[in-house]
């Protein structure tokens, strides 16, 4: 089953991304796809590793290129976050380029290994802000990924304040 988590930042997705995941068996991946940059960046990271400790989800670091994630078995895996992704891929060699269709093919790859994949990304474009033009590029890039996956999943989800809203799917909570 694939599985499209989104929502604003801090909208409590990625916890409720978590908790989907232990409806699915084992075994558990997390692929995490933020690079530390900081101490804000580190602290971040430390804080989702706390809040997955005793889930049993072994951690894949992996910042680009995600269809090159071999699991070792087939189980369930939560990719987070696809907003990460992209911008990883889009800036990775200092230029900005629009990286969607690698990316949508990686996670269909990725998709492939698993029995169950949880896809966790930002709610992008809603705010009716003007941007620059690169910022504009990766909420355009980050928008037309979302809608992909959307499309091709089996269930889709939005988290709003901490409340998970079905978009799309039949699956049972």
């Amino acid at each position: 089953m694939l599985i499209l988590v989104t929502g604003g930042a801090a909208s409590g997705k990625s916890e409720f991304a978590e908790r989907l995941c232990m409806h699915f068996p084992a075994p558990y991946y997390y692929i995490a796809t933020m690079q530390p940059y900081g101490k804000e960046g580190e602290m971040r990271i430390k804080r989702h590793r706390e809040l997955r400790e005793d889930k049993g989800f072994a951690t894949i670091e992996r910042y680009t290129d995600i269809g090159g994630v071999n699991l070792p078995e087939k189980g369930t895996a939560l990719l987070e976050c696809i907003g990460n992704l992209t911008a990883n891929e889009m800036f990775r060699d200092g230029n900005a380029v629009n990286p969607s269709d690698d990316v949508i093919s990686g996670i269909l790859r990725l998709y492939e290994g698993c029995k169950n994949l949880v896809v966790v990304s930002n709610e992008v474009g809603s705010d009716g802000v003007e941007y620059d033009e690169s910022t504009r590029g990766y909420i355009d890039a980050l928008g037309r990924i979302n809608a992909e996956i959307a499309k091709r999943a089996d269930a889709v989800f939005e988290v709003c304040a901490g409340i998970p809203v079905k978009l799309k799917g039949d699956i049972a909570l």
